[in-house]
């Protein structure tokens, strides 16, 4: 296809403001999906955990034909976590959709995808989504995004951008909001207008490998645009990584997204965005070249881990039977593989064979990775993550987060007092309807664990986001008066008799029945101190009848911990056990005589 007939656009948002819903909608009016395809909700989000979390966490490519132009689609993850997705992602596109809701307003993570779009000096088009909330404010949402704009130094020419009011789920969009209320055909004639085409660079060929893909059958797939010249199959080539060093290659198929599969082609265009198979040792970054003349484009920065975790293989009691993947050989191997796609990921061998240090860019992003592992059949346990610090002119740096949390004017004070105690700085405070939003500038260490308590203090009715901001001096000690746990003493199932005698003590988080081991944490103690409990104990049958000594056994339901809760719930001497099937909490020594040895040379 001729190349002025091509738009490469991404579409960025925040998290849950609707733009894998729009997609669904402009794939419907665009007659893309074939004759009896079943037509599924989130389209895009194909991955399990992406349909079941709602949020997008791996980019997709599709193409959307229009009005006899070719309209390629890149979307993008919204969490800043997921920024090594987006940074690379970015530099296939031309321009960006910026879709922000109608409510909320730009969110930490509009911030973040659209700086990474404005210093590629792409051409926006905002989009103010979710107009058919009742309770929708769009002209201020509009000089929100101005602001924003404005903030990130954007020059005349983005500040330009058109705006459109749209309903991702209903399917319409408008340029004002007394037009009639159709279909898209307005936000898609916008991006054949405002969007340009890519540049016919002439030359020898030239393209960029910005995402992997991966088939049982024929290996490794790099996705990439053609920067300069066609690119034609069987056509000798070299691959430029990012060592420098060069290889020769030889693609052996070439494929062009057309709608939501691939077709195969001989050659592809300039400004085009394609898949290529064949070539083994193909890695993100890397460009691939004529031969004669190999030119590498500038590598992709990515943004460095902020987080680690240690990664060692499961040694509980119940090691082994739940899962099939339990080795230490297994699990190195399975996040060396991660890395082959994972630019942001960073894994180091240990003094431990059995343990692996891995960095991310925060808990989302490492959580993501244990939980595709726990369901291909993988044990493992976690250790507590620790923020990973710099030295910046001599001195200890840490990552600081901008946090924003919305919630109810009543309990704004609650959240200020909670944030405070974790060296959290009130940068910004406003009012939006009956809300106050509220934005901090946070350590990172600050917000392990503090999702909880906020939720906690405003009745579960705040709703909370965070973004990493830069390295600063260290903040200094935060002192976190944190409630001590319950442990078991024994292994064997626990007991409704044990349970509901001991819940005067703390808070469960397991049920009776539940079979537990020595050393695993069954609960949170009221108190500071940590406490041992027979959580098996039966009662003692006799035959003497009282009325009153058979009292009905009334239990709290226990309190059931995501992965992210877990992972941001444990201390220094305790440990996350993640098989397939469940998610316990342990202490890292199992033997109470071994806790108090590690306590005591702790103290010293």
């Amino acid at each position: 296809m001729d190349n002025i007939k091509i738009r490469n656009i991404a579409i960025i948002a925040h998290v849950d403001h609707g733009k894998t819903t729009l997609v669904d909608q402009i794939l419907k009016q665009c007659h893309v999906f074939r004759k009896n395809q079943i037509i599924q909700e989130r389209f895009l989000d194909s991955n399990d955990l992406e349909r079941e979390r709602g949020i997008t966490i791996f980019s997709k490519n599709i193409s959307i034909p229009y009005n006899g132009y070719k309209i390629n689609v890149i979307d993008t993850p919204g969490h800043a976590d997921f920024g090594g997705e987006v940074e690379r992602v970015l530099k296939m596109a031309d321009g960006v959709l910026l879709l922000v809701d109608s409510f909320e307003g730009p969110m930490p993570q509009t911030r973040f995808v659209l700086e990474k779009a404005l210093s590629l000096h792409l051409k926006p088009i905002v989009i103010i989504n979710k107009i058919d909330r009742s309770d929708n404010r769009p002209q201020e949402v509009l000089n929100e995004i101005y602001d924003l704009f404005i903030e990130l130094d954007a020059d005349d020419e983005q500040l330009n951008f058109p705006v459109l009011y749209a309903s991702g789920r209903d399917g319409w969009a408008v340029f004002n909001l007394d037009d009639e209320r159709k279909d898209l055909s307005p936000l898609l004639d916008s991006i054949i207008d405002f969007i340009p085409a890519p540049e016919n660079n002439q030359g020898t060929t030239q393209i960029q490998i910005t995402t992997l893909d991966y088939n049982d059958y024929v290996g490794r797939i790099g996705i990439g645009r053609v920067f300069r010249g066609t690119l034609k199959k069987n056509d000798n080539l070299c691959i430029i990584k990012r060592d420098g060093s060069v290889h020769k290659v030889q693609p052996k198929q070439l494929f062009v997204f057309d709608g939501l599969s691939r077709t195969e082609v001989d050659e592809v265009t300039c400004g085009d965005i394609c898949a290529i198979v064949g070539i083994e040792n193909i890695d993100i970054g890397d460009t691939i070249s004529d031969t004669d003349n190999p030119e590498p484009l500038p590598l992709i920065s990515i943004d460095e881990p902020t987080i680690s975790m240690t990664f060692t293989v499961n040694n509980s009691p119940f090691y082994g039977k739940e899962g099939k993947f339990i080795t230490s050989r297994q699990l190195r191997d399975r996040l060396y593989k991660e890395l082959e796609h994972n630019v942001a990921l960073r894994v180091e061998e240990t003094n431990s064979p059995d343990a692996f240090k891995v960095s991310g860019r925060g808990i989302l992003h490492l959580s993501i990775l244990i939980e595709n592992m726990r369901r291909e059949g993988f044990e493992l346990q976690i250790r507590e993550p620790k923020v990973i610090y710099k030295e910046i002119n001599g001195k200890k740096a840490e990552p600081i987060e901008i946090l924003v949390v919305d919630v109810p004017s009543e309990y704004a004070g609650k959240v200020i007092e909670l944030v405070g105690q974790r060296r959290g700085e009130l940068i910004k405070m406003e009012t939006k309807g009956n809300y106050q939003k509220l934005e901090f500038h946070i350590p990172s260490r600050g917000l392990m664990g503090l999702r909880t308590k906020i939720l906690t203090a405003t009745s579960g009715e705040a709703t909370m986001h965070h973004r990493f901001y830069q390295y600063e001096y260290f903040k200094g000690a935060i002192n976190k008066s944190k409630n001590g746990v319950i442990i078991s003493m024994d292994t064997g199932p626990a007991t409704a008799y044990a349970i509901d005698s001991l819940q005067d003590r703390g808070r469960f988080f397991i049920e009776p029945g539940e079979i537990v081991y020595q050393g695993q944490i069954i609960g949170e103690h009221n108190k500071e101190n940590d406490i041992e409990v027979n959580i098996q104990r039966g009662k003692k049958l006799t035959n003497m009848r009282a009325s009153g000594s058979d009292k009905a056994i009334k239990i709290v339901p226990s309190i059931k911990f995501t992965l992210e809760e877990a992972l941001e719930y444990i201390e220094e001497d305790e440990m996350v056990e993640v098989t397939p099937k469940s998610i316990r909490l342990r202490k890292i020594y199992l033997d109470p005589n071994e806790r108090k040895r590690y306590a005591l040379g702790k103290a010293v």
